[in-house]
């Protein structure tokens, strides 16, 4: 797989997509949005993949929109509800609804629409020296690409507007200590946990993790009642998976189970 702004590696059951546009902090421009839902989609469709990395090449993950890309009409107004929807909230839902676990590699500064790309992953692995920043209301715009939605989940109300509103900078430290990300590591141990957990999640019952990720998603908003209803009926498409046969073999054996995500 060849892209311009991405680099996209298949090694066994791992797709790491890597933003490569390292001499702008892999700022995303509409390039990149492209081949990101285009790398997406491919994860999507091939079941030797069973975990997606995302990650970002030199200093950052992504300091978010490329502010020097022309986004002005002939007009000289900016449309900026068609350039989100065009950008960014399909790339957004297409992980979101991605039914395999996506880890985020966050080696750097994630700022603005690159903090959102952050975020709607399912796990996120970050340096020490990392550091996450809204940026968006330092030029007088709003969070977009889902991050008024993950901010407010992921940090609660308070948190979330005192991050809007003063525009700070928040430290690995804090982001771990508040709940924006998972795990910490040195930057010297990074590359190695970040394959490590990678791999871990591509030995999952791949199927099942999809199923559950749906689910998690689902009670965000669902009352207990309905989610109780939701998993009696997935349920079964768990119980029907090839991985739960060799899971409870396993367990009957005492042995290690050797899922194929399926």
């Amino acid at each position: 797989m060849t892209y311009e702004t991405i680099l996209a590696e298949h090694n066994g059951h791992i797709l790491t997509i890597t933003l490569n546009r390292p001499d702008v902090y892999n700022a995303c421009n509409e390039q990149m949005a492209q081949d990101l839902q285009s790398a997406l989609h491919f994860a999507a469709t091939d079941d030797a993949v069973r975990c997606v990395v995302l990650t970002g090449a030199g200093k950052a993950f992504c300091s978010g929109q490329d502010l020097r890309e022309p986004l002005a009409g002939a007009d000289g107004t900016i449309n900026f509800t068609a350039a989100i929807k065009r950008r960014y909230n399909p790339t957004i839902r297409a992980m979101r609804d991605l039914p395999k676990p996506i880890l985020c590699g966050l080696n750097g500064v994630a700022a603005g629409a690159g903090l959102s790309l952050a975020l709607g992953c399912d796990l996120r692995l970050m340096t020490a020296s990392a550091r996450l920043v809204e940026g968006f209301t330092g030029i007088a715009l709003i969070p977009d690409a889902g991050g008024t939605y993950f901010y407010t989940k992921l940090m609660g109300y308070a948190r979330a507007f005192e991050f809007v509103a003063l525009n700070e900078p928040i430290s690995a430290d804090d982001a771990l200590r508040i709940g924006l990300v998972n795990r910490i590591v040195s930057d010297n141990e990074f590359p190695a946990a970040l394959q490590t957990m990678a791999e871990k999640l591509a030995a999952q019952p791949t199927k099942t993790i999809g199923l559950a990720k749906k689910l998690l998603q689902q009670a965000v908003t669902t009352s207990l009642d309905d989610m109780l209803d939701a998993e009696s009926l997935t349920q079964q498409h768990a119980g029907d998976s090839q991985d739960f046969a060799i899971g409870v073999g396993a367990f009957v054996t005492k042995q290690q189970p050797i899922f194929v995500g399926k």
